[in-house]
């Protein structure tokens, strides 16, 4: 009897864990942005050679949306450069905000980044901003916002859809990224 308890208590106990952290991640997916937030920080995503990832991509074309609509916005880029990568995700992010008619003037760059804490810690670093919009896939975007409250930064989620190729895998591997960043803080 007490080993059926404990493989019950071993099932249960991380199907609770990861539908917490399941509900967190789509009830800050499922937010809005107010407008007119001064700052924009796109998360930096994958680069293959100097084409976006398809996960990238979607960010973007979310993120120029609401610069779009509010034109006094300033959008912080991020992302440094990775294997296979032969521009940083900013520099990716720079030109397809550039090809898309947003002034150069306002486009700031965080380009040193590999994770999504150094993101938002090297972009507070450079810019010292206390609030903006965090543009990055649903699946991403609780802990992207609760790591930029940590540094500072007041963040307001806008979630870009995950691509259906990669949403299961990104999803598996987001569970456990919450996790750590509950256990050890970043």
């Amino acid at each position: 009897m007490k080993k059926f308890i404990f493989l019950g208590v071993l099932i249960i106990v991380p199907v609770i864990i990861i539908s917490v952290i399941h509900i967190q991640i789509i009830k800050t997916a499922n937010q809005s942005p107010p407008a007119n937030i001064p700052y924009l920080i796109v998360l930096g995503a994958k680069v293959n050679g100097e084409e976006m990832s398809l996960s990238l991509l979607y960010r973007a074309k979310m993120a120029l949306s609401y610069l779009e609509d509010n034109p006094k916005t300033v959008v912080i880029v991020t992302g440094g450069q990775g294997k296979g990568e032969n521009i940083t995700e900013a520099e990716a992010l720079r030109r397809f905000f550039v090809e898309n008619h947003i002034d150069e003037t306002r486009i700031l760059i965080e380009d040193r980044s590999t994770s999504t804490y150094e993101n938002v810690k090297f972009t507070k670093e450079l810019y010292d901003i206390d609030e903006a919009v965090i543009v990055s896939n649903n699946f991403h975007l609780y802990r992207a916002a609760t790591l930029a409250n940590k540094v500072g930064i007041n963040g307001y989620p806008l979630a870009a859809e995950t691509p259906k190729v990669v949403k299961a895998t990104l999803f598996i591997r987001e569970y456990a990224a919450v996790l750590k960043m509950k256990l050890l803080g970043t």
